[in-house]
């Protein structure tokens, strides 16, 4: 039985013409018919092209995997017991539901609270998070929760002032945190910013902490959904070869003339944004997080992928040598604005078996 649903799905607006006869190993209909118009991914991608790759339509949506995984957390049930109580005193007058605190504290030095044991990871520079990022920041705030300021949200910023390679003043990263930090009530939560590899170049963190008030901030080594660095898609020339001009890969190159040209007669329509990978490694890693605490961050997080056994080691590891103070471990099939489809659903460690090496590592090093 294929665990994967493959050659037609919702994501990629593609069907099956022969939607209850599928070959199991290919997702093909079991009768390929000569003269049919394409709406399976095979066909649609031979007068599409690389349209089909990524899940539509970009800029409004926010996807993950479909996989169907053996094991999943809807596999297991919270037990309960009629014996005593957990979080609060166990007295039938006050062991009442609104009554259990589910307040959590977090860092080295329990300073960071949190009204509720969540928190929101990477809300990037894609056009679904910024536009919905008021009702984000002002629940998060509210809630006392925490929420993640994601990648390239610098970068991609027009109005953002960048000096010799480096950013001296934004707009919307100004405005994400602002917001947050208006509706913060009694110390609860924190507005957290993450950086990757063009992040760190243009010193985002460091703006962040030094110019906005920001406390806490995230290191990134990766995501669940891809085993690549963050995508969007650029309608725009100018914002494509400003993009270029601030570092980052874009694809085709909008300073070639030739590519300028075709742009302009409508050969195509939209340019892609892409950002590096970071190579991780001890000395540079090591050397990063002291470089942010000497910038003022009292708190220094991680964020790391569903790589293989080996890169959660190392980032449990190094996270207790040099006093990270929160790890967030992303399992496969996670949720993105954009990643190639079919990475999103074939790659990585899923959740259950991800968490359980955590678990099994982290009581190791104990």
């Amino acid at each position: 039985m294929s665990l994967s649903r493959t050659n037609a799905t919702a994501a990629t607006l593609t069907k099956n013409r022969t939607e209850d006869s599928i070959v199991p190993a290919s997702g093909m209909c079991v009768t390929c018919v000569d003269g049919c118009i394409g709406m399976c991914e095979i066909g649609k991608s031979a007068y599409r092209g690389h349209e089909v790759i990524y899940p539509q339509p970009f800029g409004v949506i926010t996807t993950a995997s479909e996989k169907a995984y053996p094991v999943d957390y809807s596999h297991f049930n919270i037990m309960g017991t009629a014996v005593g109580a957990h979080g609060i005193e166990a007295d039938s007058d006050k062991a009442i539901f609104p009554s259990v605190n589910l307040e959590v504290r977090v860092g080295h030095d329990d300073g960071l609270k949190f009204r509720y044991p969540w928190i929101i990871p990477g809300i990037g520079s894609t056009d679904v998070a910024k536009n919905n990022w008021e009702g984000l920041a002002i629940g998060s705030a509210l809630s006392g929760t925490g929420l993640t300021i994601g990648e390239n949200v610098v970068g991609m910023d027009m109005e953002a002032k960048i000096e010799n390679g480096r950013v001296v003043d934004t707009v919307d990263l100004k405005r994400r945190v602002k917001l947050y930090k208006d509706h913060q009530i009694d110390g609860f939560g924190a507005i957290i910013v993450q950086a990757n590899v063009e992040d760190t170049r243009l010193g985002a963190q460091e703006y962040a902490l030094e110019e906005l008030g920001v406390e806490v901030v995230e290191l990134k080594w990766g995501q669940g959904a891809k085993n690549i660095g963050g995508e969007v898609k650029i309608k725009d020339l100018r914002k494509a070869q400003e993009l270029h001009r601030r570092g980052y890969v874009v694809l085709p190159d909008p300073t070639d003339e030739n590519v300028v040209k075709a742009f302009e007669k409508g050969t195509f329509r939209e340019f892609e944004r892409h950002s590096r990978v970071g190579m991780v490694e001890e000395e540079g890693f090591a050397k990063r997080v002291e470089e942010l605490r000497a910038a003022g961050a009292k708190y220094v997080f991680l964020k790391t992928g569903a790589y293989r056994p080996a890169d959660l080691a190392r980032a449990i590891a190094w996270s207790s040598k040099y006093g990270i103070d929160m790890l967030t471990v992303d399992g496969a099939g996670g949720g993105t604005g954009m990643s190639p489809w079919h990475m999103m659903n074939e790659w990585g460690m899923p959740p259950v078996e991800l968490h359980s090496l955590l678990y099994k590592y982290a009581k190791q090093l104990s």
